[in-house]
């Protein structure tokens, strides 16, 4: 899993709310297991007219946030289905962060094991990181997961809270495989003095 310490990118401002995993990922392209891909097709339905063609009104399409790596959105994100192909969308597109006042537990779940940091902010300050995602091409924040610091384009700062262990897995890049390969020595070592006490398992 790709680490995450520090990010300076693009913010793209989605003031919605509600925005289910079906909207992220609509449910005609889950039929891959594959982790890639799936960015061309993130929040197809609002991305692409009915012919394919994209909707210049929606924010992703407009030229100043094609490579926006962060997003800034509405309450209660990611709700919906379970399904894991949401993140994975997300950062095949190349939004390593998501900024909301609140996301559905399995998403938010979901994206610490793919390399994604969510960060939940207080409503006033979510208000200040739309406005300030809405500045087009200087629409730029810096999220320092070390310090636990959004700072915005105009040198403001908001702190956010961060569970100590999701911090660490996220800057040392370990989702649960990883965690688990870190033990791969202790690990062969019970199997091998198991082994030798159960030779008949």
């Amino acid at each position: 899993m790709q680490k995450f310490t520090k990010l300076t990118g693009v913010a793209a401002p989605l003031p919605m709310i509600n925005i289910d995993t079906d909207a992220i990922i609509p449910k005609q392209f889950l039929k891959t297991i594959k982790r890639t891909g799936l960015g061309k097709h993130l929040f197809s339905e609002l991305r692409y007219d009915d012919n394919g063609e994209e909707r210049p009104d929606f924010v992703l399409n407009k030229p100043a946030y094609r490579k926006a790596e962060i997003l800034v959105a509405g309450e209660n994100f990611g709700c919906g289905s379970s399904r894991e192909h949401a993140p994975w969308a997300l950062l095949d597109f190349g939004i390593r962060c998501v900024i909301s006042t609140s996301f559905a537990d399995i998403f938010y779940n979901n994206c610490f094991q793919n390399g994604i940091l969510p960060i939940k902010v207080k409503p006033e300050e979510l208000e200040k990181l739309m406005d300030d995602a809405s500045r087009g091409a200087n629409a730029t924040l810096t999220v320092d997961l070390e310090a636990q610091e959004i700072r915005g384009p105009d040198g403001g700062c908001i702190t956010f809270e961060m569970d100590p262990f999701r911090k660490r897995c996220l800057i040392e890049g370990l989702d649960n495989i990883g965690l688990t390969m870190k033990e791969e020595k202790s690990i062969a070592a019970y199997e091998e003095k198991a082994a030798a006490a159960r030779p008949w398992a």
